[in-house]
């Protein structure tokens, strides 16, 4: 989607817990280390029992302080989407209304997005619908956070494509201005895939009701076995997935990939990030944000807002850069967007965002 209209990240926050390194894991038993050579990982970050909530609530503070420096206020927000990957808290409880309980505490709608990894960048594009909807409220708060913990969850060994890590991000998206203007976001899916993700699994009882762990090496264990005896694989790769929906936000954005100062991806391990997002763009690690994600883990949906922010405040992206933010999830479907920076980050103003 072409964002025609006058669209802003207006303030951004990310809050990730400290980092256990992959060496720990594998001498402590819980990592094979071949599997941590492969993956590229030197650490993942883990928040123990800190309540994903809470984590988003620490990151929309951030947010919403940065937001404040463009006038904005919290009557001036019409919702607030939270998007999550896992469990939040108890069955039958609102995660967003606890965010907003705790963040802005207005009478607005809050409400949890999907689906998994690309649920941000489905919110992003929800947000510009709401604002070009309803001129009555001028801003949309965006939260992702997630703690894969618990122990029916295997952080290091569920996927060889990524380490499950804990953490949040937050975003403001205003029409009053911010430090980056959205040019497109949008999505593209290939439902035929979505089996991929089941795995065999049978729809019900849920698996967490009964005890059953999120690994996705099963599901995938299950395809191969599948394939092996005969069962025709999916027609579609998902990087050819990933490269349409690419090439789509790029055109929309009135843009080439070559005109893209840095690419803000999710947290895979290095063979998966070459194999489904690197390769079918044809571009280098460096051009994304890898020498970070390697130190954090798989974030859930908050990936591409925490590596904007590391961009951002690092100055790795100054005025005028061009930043694409990508995301895959279950479905399977890529979601993209395409943001222009338009001011830089101000240390000292930063400092001065506590007093507002």
């Amino acid at each position: 989607m072409k964002v025609t209209a006058e669209v802003h990240l207006a303030g951004i926050g990310g809050w990730l817990p400290p980092e256990v390194p992959t060496a720990d894991a594998v001498a402590d038993g819980r990592y094979g280390e071949a599997d941590r050579r492969a993956s590229g990982m030197l650490a993942v970050r883990v928040a123990d029992a800190l309540p994903a909530p809470d984590m988003a609530v620490r990151a929309a503070a951030t947010a919403l302080r940065r937001a404040a420096r463009t006038g904005l206020t919290a009557d001036d927000y019409g919702a607030l989407l939270h998007c999550a990957t896992y469990h939040q808290g108890p069955d039958g409880w609102s995660a967003p209304h606890y965010v907003l309980r705790h963040t802005l505490d207005r009478p607005v709608g809050a409400a949890q997005i999907g689906p998994g990894c690309l649920g941000m960048l489905t919110a992003l594009e929800m947000a510009v619908h709401r604002l070009a909807a309803d001129d009555a409220a001028d801003a949309v708060l965006l939260t992702a956070a997630d703690n894969f913990s618990p122990a029916v969850v295997d952080r290091w060994n569920a996927s060889r494509l990524f380490l499950l890590a804990d953490g949040a991000a937050a975003a403001v998206v205003s029409r009053r201005g911010g430090f980056a203007r959205l040019l497109s976001v949008g999505s593209v899916s290939a439902p035929a895939m979505e089996e991929l993700h089941r795995g065999g699994e049978e729809l019900f009882p849920p698996g967490i009701t009964v005890g059953r762990s999120l690994n996705f090496e099963e599901r995938s264990d299950h395809w191969r076995r599948r394939w092996a005896e005969g069962a025709a694989p999916p027609r579609t790769h998902l990087g050819d997935v990933v490269a349409a929906a690419v090439d789509r936000a790029l055109e929309e954005a009135g843009t080439g990939l070559e005109k893209i100062a840095r690419i803000c991806h999710t947290g895979y391990s290095e063979g998966a990030l070459h194999t489904i997002y690197l390769d079918p763009l044809d571009v280098e690690a460096a051009d994304g944000t890898w020498d970070f994600t390697r130190h954090i883990g798989h974030v859930g949906a908050a990936d591409p807002f925490l590596g904007l922010e590391r961009l951002w405040t690092r100055g790795e992206v100054v005025p005028g850069d061009r930043v694409l933010l990508l995301a895959a999830g279950p479905g399977m479907e890529v979601a993209c967007a395409v943001v222009e920076i338009t001011a830089p980050y101000q240390p000292a103003t930063a400092r001065q965002e506590e007093d507002l």
